[in-house]
């Protein structure tokens, strides 16, 4: 526990063996619940996790936002911090994290990868398509958030009972901070974290995930009622 609250990680994994061992052995000891979805890894993923203690869920439908939905659904701890299983983002930034939840007095905390302060972490390519995708989103919601497709939350678990989360794939991570910011009864707030390179296979198609992204910004924006 965490000044009086449990902890739960969720980790998404499609084939992580490289990364994942690294990513929990660097966990803080406080976290109570590690939670690693495996979307259909054909690698030693599941195995490797296992081996240090995280309860290993399987899900066979490919999909990032899929993923999630899934170890939501078993999470039990009253904050919920999410990560990649690639070690590009920071384990031992939680506790920092939680205190500026805290602080901030939030009930969502988007970690933002930006600055970026590892050259070798994000390419050009990637920098113009999340400040593309971000700008869109601030743009049709009415609010700032500097890095939309962060993958790094942390949140109070309460909050979901009140999200309507749709998207089974990549634009998942967007829908979750709209879904946070249009909501009143939510205080959303963003802080910088230190992104790096990621270990394993990269996934992401960023013409093709980003063109989807941005069409999910828009059916989000135009085709449901608007909670603004």
């Amino acid at each position: 526990m965490y000044k009086g609250e449990k902890i739960t990680v969720i980790i998404p994994c499609l084939n992580e063996e490289q990364g994942i061992e690294r990513v929990l052995k660097r966990l803080p000891e406080f976290v109570d619940q590690i939670i690693v979805v495996d979307n259909g890894s054909t690698d030693r993923t599941a195995e490797v996790a296992e081996s240090l203690g995280a309860s290993v869920v399987r899900e066979d439908v490919r999909g990032y936002g899929r993923a999630y939905k899934t170890g939501f659904g078993r999470a039990t701890g009253d904050v919920i911090v999410t990560l990649d299983g690639d070690h590009s983002y920071p384990p031992d930034a939680i506790s920092y994290l939680l205190e500026a939840l805290t602080h901030l007095e939030a009930d969502f905390l988007n970690a933002s990868r930006f600055p970026v302060r590892d050259r070798n972490a994000m390419s050009f390519k990637h920098k113009f398509g999340n400040f593309v995708l971000s700008a869109a989103m601030s743009m049709l919601f009415f609010r700032w958030v500097r890095d939309s497709q962060s993958g790094m939350w942390v949140f109070r678990r309460r909050i979901l009972a009140g999200m309507i989360l749709e998207s089974d794939g990549m634009a998942f991570s967007e829908e979750i901070k709209i879904e946070a910011i249009r909501d009143p009864r939510i205080r959303f707030n963003e802080i910088s974290i230190q992104y790096s390179s990621r270990l394993g296979e990269i996934k992401l198609n960023p013409w093709r995930d980003g063109f989807q992204n941005l069409a999910f910004l828009l059916k989000k924006r135009f085709l449901r009622g608007s909670k603004a």
